[in-house]
Protein backbone atom coordinates (compact mmCIF):
# COMPACT_ATOMS: atom_id res chain seq x y z
CA UNK A 1 0.00 0.00 0.00
CA UNK A 2 1.35 3.52 -0.85
CA UNK A 3 1.99 5.25 1.88
CA UNK A 4 0.32 9.01 1.68
CA UNK A 5 2.64 12.04 1.33
CA UNK A 6 2.85 13.99 4.55
CA UNK A 7 1.35 17.83 4.83
CA UNK A 8 3.67 20.43 3.47
CA UNK A 9 2.99 23.62 4.74
CA UNK A 10 2.10 27.24 3.02
CA UNK A 11 3.34 30.55 3.13
CA UNK A 12 1.16 33.82 2.44
CA UNK A 13 2.57 37.14 2.04
CA UNK A 14 0.82 40.44 1.37
CA UNK A 15 2.68 42.45 -1.60
CA UNK A 16 3.05 46.79 -1.89
CA UNK A 17 0.45 49.07 -1.85
CA UNK A 18 -2.61 47.60 0.47
CA UNK A 19 -6.53 47.31 -0.36
CA UNK A 20 -9.56 47.90 1.77
CA UNK A 21 -10.33 44.10 0.97
CA UNK A 22 -6.84 42.60 0.55
CA UNK A 23 -7.43 41.05 4.17
CA UNK A 24 -10.72 39.51 2.64
CA UNK A 25 -8.07 37.35 0.14
CA UNK A 26 -6.37 36.29 2.93
CA UNK A 27 -8.90 34.95 4.40
CA UNK A 28 -9.81 33.23 1.78
CA UNK A 29 -6.54 31.49 1.93
CA UNK A 30 -7.03 30.57 5.34
CA UNK A 31 -10.10 28.69 5.23
CA UNK A 32 -9.37 27.34 2.25
CA UNK A 33 -6.25 25.83 3.65
CA UNK A 34 -8.24 24.75 6.60
CA UNK A 35 -10.83 23.12 4.70
CA UNK A 36 -7.37 20.62 3.03
CA UNK A 37 -5.91 19.86 6.50
CA UNK A 38 -4.70 16.67 5.26
CA UNK A 39 -2.73 18.34 2.32
CA UNK A 40 -1.63 21.27 4.00
CA UNK A 41 0.24 21.03 7.44
CA UNK A 42 0.64 24.68 9.02
CA UNK A 43 -0.01 27.72 7.09
CA UNK A 44 2.07 30.98 7.79
CA UNK A 45 2.51 34.19 6.86
CA UNK A 46 5.54 36.58 6.11
CA UNK A 47 5.53 39.23 8.13
CA UNK A 48 5.86 42.68 6.08
CA UNK A 49 5.37 40.59 2.93
CA UNK A 50 8.53 38.87 1.24
CA UNK A 51 10.66 41.02 3.98
CA UNK A 52 9.36 38.43 6.20
CA UNK A 53 10.04 35.56 4.15
CA UNK A 54 13.91 36.64 3.60
CA UNK A 55 14.52 37.66 7.45
CA UNK A 56 12.85 34.09 8.21
CA UNK A 57 10.29 36.74 10.40
CA UNK A 58 7.07 34.13 9.62
CA UNK A 59 4.02 34.50 11.56
CA UNK A 60 2.17 31.20 12.27
CA UNK A 61 -1.85 31.84 11.51
CA UNK A 62 -2.85 28.85 13.63
CA UNK A 63 -2.27 30.62 16.81
CA UNK A 64 -4.80 33.36 15.99
CA UNK A 65 -8.13 33.86 17.71
CA UNK A 66 -10.88 32.35 15.45
CA UNK A 67 -12.90 35.62 16.14
CA UNK A 68 -10.16 37.76 14.61
CA UNK A 69 -9.41 36.02 11.53
CA UNK A 70 -13.43 36.24 10.62
CA UNK A 71 -13.16 39.59 10.99
CA UNK A 72 -10.65 39.86 8.16
CA UNK A 73 -13.10 39.59 6.11
CA UNK A 74 -13.97 43.38 7.21
CA UNK A 75 -10.90 44.65 7.63
CA UNK A 76 -8.48 47.36 5.45
CA UNK A 77 -5.13 47.71 5.32
CA UNK A 78 -2.78 44.96 5.33
CA UNK A 79 -3.13 42.51 8.99
CA UNK A 80 -0.10 40.71 8.29
CA UNK A 81 2.25 43.67 6.85
CA UNK A 82 3.17 44.84 3.78
CA UNK A 83 6.21 46.23 1.68
CA UNK A 84 7.15 48.35 -0.76
CA UNK A 85 10.27 45.82 -1.77
CA UNK A 86 11.24 44.82 -5.02
CA UNK A 87 13.11 42.07 -5.43
CA UNK A 88 15.28 42.35 -9.16
CA UNK A 89 16.58 39.64 -11.94
CA UNK A 90 17.78 36.32 -11.10
CA UNK A 91 21.31 37.10 -11.88
CA UNK A 92 21.84 40.66 -9.80
CA UNK A 93 19.44 39.31 -6.89
CA UNK A 94 20.25 35.29 -6.85
CA UNK A 95 21.46 35.38 -2.96
CA UNK A 96 18.15 36.74 -2.01
CA UNK A 97 16.58 33.99 -4.61
CA UNK A 98 17.86 31.41 -2.89
CA UNK A 99 17.89 32.80 0.75
CA UNK A 100 13.66 32.36 -0.18
CA UNK A 101 14.36 28.74 -1.15
CA UNK A 102 16.25 28.03 2.15
CA UNK A 103 13.66 29.43 4.29
CA UNK A 104 11.00 27.35 2.90
CA UNK A 105 12.80 24.38 2.71
CA UNK A 106 13.66 25.00 6.67
CA UNK A 107 10.12 25.27 7.26
CA UNK A 108 8.70 22.68 4.61
CA UNK A 109 6.86 25.39 2.84
CA UNK A 110 5.87 23.55 -0.29
CA UNK A 111 3.04 26.20 -1.26
CA UNK A 112 3.59 29.92 -1.68
CA UNK A 113 0.67 31.97 -2.23
CA UNK A 114 1.65 35.90 -3.08
CA UNK A 115 -0.78 38.54 -3.08
CA UNK A 116 0.37 41.51 -4.69
CA UNK A 117 0.43 43.32 -8.42
CA UNK A 118 2.64 43.58 -11.64
CA UNK A 119 6.06 43.00 -9.35
CA UNK A 120 4.59 41.00 -7.11
CA UNK A 121 3.74 38.11 -9.95
CA UNK A 122 7.19 38.27 -11.43
CA UNK A 123 8.69 37.81 -8.32
CA UNK A 124 6.64 34.23 -7.77
CA UNK A 125 7.21 32.84 -11.13
CA UNK A 126 10.87 33.25 -10.61
CA UNK A 127 10.78 31.55 -7.50
CA UNK A 128 8.53 28.79 -9.17
CA UNK A 129 11.13 28.27 -11.75
CA UNK A 130 14.21 28.44 -9.05
CA UNK A 131 12.44 26.18 -6.36
CA UNK A 132 12.44 23.31 -9.57
CA UNK A 133 16.17 24.28 -9.83
CA UNK A 134 17.21 23.94 -5.95
CA UNK A 135 15.80 20.64 -5.85
CA UNK A 136 13.16 22.11 -3.45
CA UNK A 137 9.95 22.49 -5.56
CA UNK A 138 7.03 25.08 -4.62
CA UNK A 139 3.90 25.69 -5.86
CA UNK A 140 3.45 29.49 -6.35
CA UNK A 141 0.35 31.27 -6.93
CA UNK A 142 0.03 34.93 -7.79
CA UNK A 143 -3.12 36.09 -6.01
CA UNK A 144 -4.50 39.83 -7.95
CA UNK A 145 -4.17 42.73 -5.97
CA UNK A 146 -3.74 46.72 -6.45
CA UNK A 147 -6.22 49.40 -6.74
CA UNK A 148 -5.17 50.80 -9.85
CA UNK A 149 -6.05 47.91 -11.25
CA UNK A 150 -4.03 47.64 -13.88
CA UNK A 151 -2.95 43.84 -14.27
CA UNK A 152 -3.85 42.41 -17.53
CA UNK A 153 -5.97 39.37 -18.21
CA UNK A 154 -8.28 39.55 -15.31
CA UNK A 155 -11.97 41.68 -15.50
CA UNK A 156 -10.67 43.77 -12.37
CA UNK A 157 -8.22 43.92 -9.41
CA UNK A 158 -9.44 43.25 -5.84
CA UNK A 159 -9.55 46.34 -4.20
CA UNK A 160 -10.08 48.28 -7.41
CA UNK A 161 -14.05 48.16 -6.98
CA UNK A 162 -13.93 49.64 -3.44
CA UNK A 163 -11.21 52.50 -4.51
CA UNK A 164 -13.81 53.13 -7.12
CA UNK A 165 -16.57 53.46 -4.87
CA UNK A 166 -14.80 55.95 -2.74
CA UNK A 167 -13.75 58.30 -5.33
CA UNK A 168 -17.34 57.90 -6.85
CA UNK A 169 -18.89 59.09 -3.60
CA UNK A 170 -16.66 61.18 -2.91
CA UNK A 171 -17.13 63.27 -5.97
CA UNK A 172 -20.75 63.59 -5.97
CA UNK A 173 -20.61 64.64 -2.30
CA UNK A 174 -17.59 67.50 -2.74
CA UNK A 175 -19.48 68.43 -5.91
CA UNK A 176 -23.00 69.47 -3.56
CA UNK A 177 -20.93 71.16 -1.39
CA UNK A 178 -18.66 73.38 -4.21
CA UNK A 179 -22.62 73.94 -5.68
CA UNK A 180 -23.53 75.59 -2.13
CA UNK A 181 -21.08 77.78 -2.17
CA UNK A 182 -19.75 79.07 -5.74
CA UNK A 183 -21.72 82.05 -5.91
CA UNK A 184 -19.62 83.95 -2.81
CA UNK A 185 -16.84 81.37 -2.37
CA UNK A 186 -14.90 78.40 -4.02
CA UNK A 187 -15.41 78.23 -7.88
CA UNK A 188 -12.75 75.25 -8.42
CA UNK A 189 -12.16 71.86 -6.65
CA UNK A 190 -9.88 69.31 -7.23
CA UNK A 191 -9.72 65.94 -6.17
CA UNK A 192 -6.40 63.89 -6.49
CA UNK A 193 -6.47 60.45 -7.08
CA UNK A 194 -4.15 57.18 -7.38
CA UNK A 195 -3.06 55.94 -10.56
CA UNK A 196 0.23 55.88 -11.60
CA UNK A 197 0.30 55.01 -15.58
CA UNK A 198 -3.62 54.58 -15.91
CA UNK A 199 -6.49 55.80 -15.39
CA UNK A 200 -8.86 53.54 -13.92
CA UNK A 201 -9.27 55.41 -10.72
CA UNK A 202 -10.06 59.02 -12.14
CA UNK A 203 -12.25 57.45 -14.53
CA UNK A 204 -14.62 56.15 -11.34
CA UNK A 205 -14.77 59.61 -10.59
CA UNK A 206 -16.91 59.98 -13.82
CA UNK A 207 -19.56 57.57 -12.08
CA UNK A 208 -20.91 60.21 -10.03
CA UNK A 209 -22.67 62.61 -13.04
CA UNK A 210 -25.79 60.97 -13.57
CA UNK A 211 -26.22 63.00 -16.61
CA UNK A 212 -24.34 65.50 -19.19
CA UNK A 213 -22.61 68.42 -17.71
CA UNK A 214 -22.88 66.95 -14.18
CA UNK A 215 -19.95 66.71 -11.69
CA UNK A 216 -17.12 65.89 -12.17
CA UNK A 217 -16.51 68.17 -15.03
CA UNK A 218 -12.92 67.74 -16.03
CA UNK A 219 -10.84 63.96 -16.05
CA UNK A 220 -7.59 64.22 -16.21
CA UNK A 221 -6.07 60.58 -17.52
CA UNK A 222 -2.74 59.60 -17.58
CA UNK A 223 -3.31 58.00 -21.05
CA UNK A 224 -4.60 61.33 -22.50
CA UNK A 225 -1.50 63.83 -22.79
CA UNK A 226 -2.41 67.13 -20.68
CA UNK A 227 -2.86 70.39 -22.63
CA UNK A 228 -2.53 73.48 -20.58
CA UNK A 229 -4.26 75.89 -22.95
CA UNK A 230 -7.38 73.16 -23.45
CA UNK A 231 -7.48 72.68 -19.90
CA UNK A 232 -7.53 76.35 -18.53
CA UNK A 233 -10.06 76.87 -21.42
CA UNK A 234 -12.33 73.95 -20.68
CA UNK A 235 -12.46 75.32 -16.75
CA UNK A 236 -13.20 78.96 -17.64
CA UNK A 237 -16.27 77.74 -19.81
CA UNK A 238 -17.10 75.33 -17.51
CA UNK A 239 -17.74 77.88 -14.13
CA UNK A 240 -19.01 80.08 -16.59
CA UNK A 241 -21.74 78.11 -17.43
CA UNK A 242 -22.25 75.82 -13.90
CA UNK A 243 -20.92 78.69 -11.51
CA UNK A 244 -17.85 76.16 -10.22
CA UNK A 245 -15.94 73.51 -11.93
CA UNK A 246 -15.31 70.15 -10.04
CA UNK A 247 -12.17 68.15 -11.69
CA UNK A 248 -10.81 64.63 -10.21
CA UNK A 249 -6.69 64.24 -11.36
CA UNK A 250 -5.00 60.69 -11.65
CA UNK A 251 -1.49 61.73 -9.81
CA UNK A 252 -0.52 60.36 -13.54
CA UNK A 253 -1.39 62.70 -15.50
CA UNK A 254 1.90 64.14 -17.81
CA UNK A 255 2.67 66.22 -20.78
CA UNK A 256 2.83 65.57 -24.20
CA UNK A 257 6.61 65.07 -23.56
CA UNK A 258 5.61 61.98 -20.91
CA UNK A 259 6.79 64.39 -17.58
CA UNK A 260 4.67 63.98 -14.89
CA UNK A 261 2.79 67.06 -13.39
CA UNK A 262 3.66 66.00 -10.24
CA UNK A 263 7.09 64.49 -10.99
CA UNK A 264 8.87 65.08 -7.26
CA UNK A 265 12.27 63.98 -9.08
CA UNK A 266 12.83 61.41 -6.58
CA UNK A 267 12.17 57.56 -7.00
CA UNK A 268 10.49 54.80 -4.62
CA UNK A 269 11.49 51.63 -3.75
CA UNK A 270 10.08 50.05 -6.66
CA UNK A 271 12.40 52.17 -8.79
CA UNK A 272 9.49 54.60 -9.95
CA UNK A 273 9.08 58.16 -10.07
CA UNK A 274 7.41 59.25 -7.16
CA UNK A 275 4.65 61.37 -8.01
CA UNK A 276 2.52 63.75 -5.46
CA UNK A 277 0.71 67.01 -5.78
CA UNK A 278 -0.74 66.64 -8.63
CA UNK A 279 -3.63 68.87 -7.28
CA UNK A 280 -1.84 72.52 -5.82
CA UNK A 281 0.14 71.79 -9.25
CA UNK A 282 -3.39 71.71 -11.21
CA UNK A 283 -5.23 74.56 -8.47
CA UNK A 284 -1.98 77.30 -9.36
CA UNK A 285 -2.25 77.03 -12.71
CA UNK A 286 -5.98 77.72 -12.26
CA UNK A 287 -5.66 80.44 -10.06
CA UNK A 288 -2.73 81.88 -12.41
CA UNK A 289 -4.57 82.35 -14.97
CA UNK A 290 -8.05 83.09 -14.12
CA UNK A 291 -8.00 84.11 -10.30
CA UNK A 292 -10.54 81.71 -9.24
CA UNK A 293 -10.95 80.70 -5.76
CA UNK A 294 -9.98 77.01 -5.35
CA UNK A 295 -9.78 74.09 -2.93
CA UNK A 296 -8.17 70.89 -3.38
CA UNK A 297 -7.83 67.29 -1.39
CA UNK A 298 -5.71 64.13 -1.82
CA UNK A 299 -7.44 61.18 -1.67
CA UNK A 300 -4.23 58.93 -1.02
CA UNK A 301 -4.94 56.16 1.57
CA UNK A 302 -8.06 57.70 2.30
CA UNK A 303 -8.92 56.07 -0.73
CA UNK A 304 -7.31 52.69 -0.17
CA UNK A 305 -8.40 52.27 2.83
CA UNK A 306 -11.80 53.10 2.89
CA UNK A 307 -13.19 49.71 4.01
CA UNK A 308 -16.73 51.63 5.46
CA UNK A 309 -17.79 51.92 1.91
CA UNK A 310 -16.31 49.06 -0.07
CA UNK A 311 -18.23 47.36 -2.76
CA UNK A 312 -19.77 44.34 -2.08
CA UNK A 313 -18.55 42.72 -4.96
CA UNK A 314 -14.89 43.71 -4.70
CA UNK A 315 -14.99 41.95 -1.09
CA UNK A 316 -16.70 38.72 -2.62
CA UNK A 317 -14.29 38.78 -5.61
CA UNK A 318 -11.39 39.23 -3.20
CA UNK A 319 -12.57 36.19 -0.63
CA UNK A 320 -12.74 34.08 -4.21
CA UNK A 321 -9.23 34.87 -5.63
CA UNK A 322 -7.90 33.66 -2.30
CA UNK A 323 -9.84 30.71 -2.18
CA UNK A 324 -9.03 29.72 -5.82
CA UNK A 325 -5.44 30.27 -5.26
CA UNK A 326 -5.28 27.52 -2.62
CA UNK A 327 -8.05 25.18 -5.22
CA UNK A 328 -4.98 26.00 -7.62
CA UNK A 329 -2.11 24.64 -6.01
CA UNK A 330 -3.90 21.72 -4.36
CA UNK A 331 -4.82 20.74 -8.10
CA UNK A 332 -1.07 20.96 -8.80
CA UNK A 333 -0.85 23.66 -10.68
CA UNK A 334 2.40 26.14 -10.07
CA UNK A 335 2.70 29.94 -11.34
CA UNK A 336 -0.77 30.25 -12.60
CA UNK A 337 -3.31 33.42 -10.99
CA UNK A 338 -6.72 33.26 -10.20
CA UNK A 339 -8.24 35.85 -12.20
CA UNK A 340 -11.97 37.26 -12.41
CA UNK A 341 -14.35 36.62 -15.74
CA UNK A 342 -16.66 38.53 -16.64
CA UNK A 343 -19.86 36.46 -17.71
CA UNK A 344 -22.34 39.66 -18.14
CA UNK A 345 -22.66 43.37 -17.00
CA UNK A 346 -25.94 43.60 -16.91
CA UNK A 347 -26.85 41.72 -14.91
CA UNK A 348 -23.22 41.84 -13.35
CA UNK A 349 -22.24 38.06 -13.18
CA UNK A 350 -18.56 36.26 -12.99
CA UNK A 351 -16.73 33.30 -11.97
CA UNK A 352 -12.69 32.34 -11.27
CA UNK A 353 -10.67 31.41 -13.96
CA UNK A 354 -6.84 31.00 -13.85
CA UNK A 355 -4.23 32.51 -16.13
CA UNK A 356 -0.30 32.07 -16.46
CA UNK A 357 1.63 34.18 -14.58
CA UNK A 358 3.86 34.94 -17.19
CA UNK A 359 1.00 36.41 -19.07
CA UNK A 360 0.38 39.11 -15.83
CA UNK A 361 4.25 39.82 -14.54
CA UNK A 362 5.17 43.34 -15.28
CA UNK A 363 2.36 44.45 -17.29
CA UNK A 364 0.28 47.01 -17.32
CA UNK A 365 -3.28 47.43 -18.42
CA UNK A 366 -4.67 50.96 -19.54
CA UNK A 367 -7.32 52.50 -19.80
CA UNK A 368 -8.95 51.58 -23.32
CA UNK A 369 -9.42 54.74 -25.63
CA UNK A 370 -13.05 54.30 -26.51
CA UNK A 371 -13.66 55.21 -22.28
CA UNK A 372 -12.77 57.91 -22.79
CA UNK A 373 -14.65 60.71 -24.40
CA UNK A 374 -13.40 62.57 -27.88
CA UNK A 375 -12.49 65.69 -26.24
CA UNK A 376 -10.22 63.60 -23.44
CA UNK A 377 -11.98 65.15 -20.59
CA UNK A 378 -14.87 62.51 -19.39
CA UNK A 379 -15.62 58.83 -19.55
CA UNK A 380 -17.91 57.17 -22.49
CA UNK A 381 -20.98 55.08 -21.81
CA UNK A 382 -18.96 52.09 -23.02
CA UNK A 383 -17.13 53.26 -19.56
CA UNK A 384 -19.83 53.31 -17.32
CA UNK A 385 -21.02 49.97 -18.52
CA UNK A 386 -17.67 48.51 -17.15
CA UNK A 387 -17.36 50.53 -14.13
CA UNK A 388 -21.03 50.46 -12.49
CA UNK A 389 -21.03 46.91 -12.06
CA UNK A 390 -17.82 46.54 -10.09
CA UNK A 391 -19.11 49.37 -7.10
CA UNK A 392 -22.31 47.49 -6.44
CA UNK A 393 -23.92 46.73 -3.05
CA UNK A 394 -22.29 47.58 0.35
CA UNK A 395 -20.97 45.61 2.75
CA UNK A 396 -20.51 46.98 6.35
CA UNK A 397 -18.60 46.26 8.83
CA UNK A 398 -19.47 46.13 12.20
CA UNK A 399 -19.90 49.29 14.23
CA UNK A 400 -19.82 49.76 18.20
CA UNK A 401 -19.60 53.23 19.59
CA UNK A 402 -19.66 54.53 15.76
CA UNK A 403 -16.77 53.60 15.33
CA UNK A 404 -16.09 50.14 13.03
CA UNK A 405 -14.62 47.21 14.86
CA UNK A 406 -11.97 45.96 12.71
CA UNK A 407 -9.77 42.50 13.45
CA UNK A 408 -6.48 42.77 15.79
CA UNK A 409 -3.89 39.95 15.06
CA UNK A 410 -1.06 38.87 17.71
CA UNK A 411 0.81 37.91 14.88
CA UNK A 412 2.45 35.15 17.09
CA UNK A 413 6.20 34.56 15.65
CA UNK A 414 7.25 31.28 14.12
CA UNK A 415 10.79 30.05 15.49
CA UNK A 416 13.87 30.72 13.41
CA UNK A 417 15.87 27.79 12.39
CA UNK A 418 18.87 29.75 10.04
CA UNK A 419 21.19 31.92 10.73
CA UNK A 420 20.10 35.94 9.99
CA UNK A 421 19.89 37.17 6.51
CA UNK A 422 20.34 41.26 5.69
CA UNK A 423 18.51 42.88 3.22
Amino acid sequence: MNKKPAPRNALYAQSGGVTAVINASALGVIEACRLHRDRIGHLYAGRDGIVGALTEDLIDISREDPAAIRALRHTPGGSFGSARYKLKDLERDLPKYKRLIDVFRAHDIGYFFYNGGNDSMDTALKLSQLGEQLGHPVACIGIPKTVDNDLPVTDCCPGFGSVAKYVAVSTLEASLDVASMARTSTKVFILEVMGRHAGWIAAAGGLAARKAGDAPHIILFPEIAFDRERFLARVRETVEQKGFCVIVASEGARDGEGKFLSDMGTRDAFGHVQLGGVAPTLAAMIKDAHGYKYHWALADYLQRSARHIASRVDVEQAYAVGRAAVELALAGKNAVMPVIVRKSSKPYRWNIGSVSIAAVANREKMLPRNYITADGFGITAACRRYLEPLIGGEDYPPFKGGIPVYAKLSNARVRRKLQPFVI
